[in-house]
């Protein structure tokens, strides 16, 4: 989410590089509504937290591929339990 951009003495742009910020309270507190939304382990919850004291925006990124991932997998689980439903109704 928050990323600076650190310029060489030239001040040219293709010569910046990207660094890490830590999140501020603030993107600490989107960061929790984000992830407590969705019932997951405490693990997931303090590893975001830990990422986010390093790298805000890692710590998203940490956060919503875990969500993707999860919602994923349990979307093909229900898929399943429909199909296997509609195998025992025949």
């Amino acid at each position: 989410m928050s990323k600076v951009l650190v310029e060489d003495l030239f001040n040219e742009p293709e010569w910046a590089e990207a660094t890490a910020v830590p999140a501020t309270d603030r993107e600490l507190l989107l960061l929790t509504e984000r992830i407590s939304s969705f019932e997951i382990p405490m693990q997931v919850f303090l590893q975001a937290v830990a990422i986010a004291a390093y790298d805000c925006a890692s710590a998203f990124r940490y956060a919503d591929n875990y969500l993707m991932t999860h919602h994923k997998n349990k979307r093909k689980n229900l898929r399943v339990f429909k199909s296997l439903h509609n195998f025992e109704n025949n």
